[in-house]
């Protein structure tokens, strides 16, 4: 009977992989250094998502996190994040240093940074990263400064978020 069970699962695996539905999120974690007065910017996205968007806006095979990998892949990179991921602090749009990227699996975490921030009154986040193809999208931004932690959850309706302090 045990072993009927155990079959009858194996038989059923691959229907149930049809059926699992794929998540489409991002992470980013933006932190005030008061000592530095910059904010540190970790942006962590899926490789594959990311390539198909890249890919479907470039017209091209970007390869990425390949050995075949474009050799200027930082200019899609930075012009893609400046489209989509905009920062204003004390109600002021910030230009952030792009510091570079790193690959981890099937992530690509890429490490920004805005300077002169001696103090930081608010910040507003507009992020609709890969928005425009994966309508699940959510893009989580995590904002810590000091003490004070917030998470917010955006959506390609919902793609903005305002903290005041």
């Amino acid at each position: 009977m045990k072993f009927k069970k155990i079959i009858i699962i194996l038989l059923a695996l691959p229907f149930l992989a049809f059926a699992m539905h794929k998540y489409y999120v991002s992470l980013c974690e933006i932190e005030f250094i008061k000592e530095k007065e910059s904010l540190q910017i970790t942006l962590g996205l899926n490789i594959e998502d990311l390539e198909f968007t890249l890919n479907k806006n470039s017209k091209k095979q970007l390869n990425l996190a390949s050995n075949i990998e474009v050799e200027n892949i930082d200019v899609y990179y930075k012009k893609y994040l400046n489209e989509h991921l905009q920062i204003s602090a004390n109600g002021k749009n910030q230009s952030y240093k792009y510091i570079g990227k790193e690959y981890d699996g099937e992530i690509v975490r890429f490490y920004l940074e805005i300077m002169d921030i001696k103090e930081l009154k608010s910040i507003e986040v507009f992020n609709n990263i890969l928005t425009e193809d994966f309508s699940d999208q959510k893009n989580i931004v995590k904002i810590k400064v000091k003490d004070f932690n917030k998470t917010f959850y955006l959506t390609k309706s919902n793609y903005k978020s305002l903290l005041k302090f």
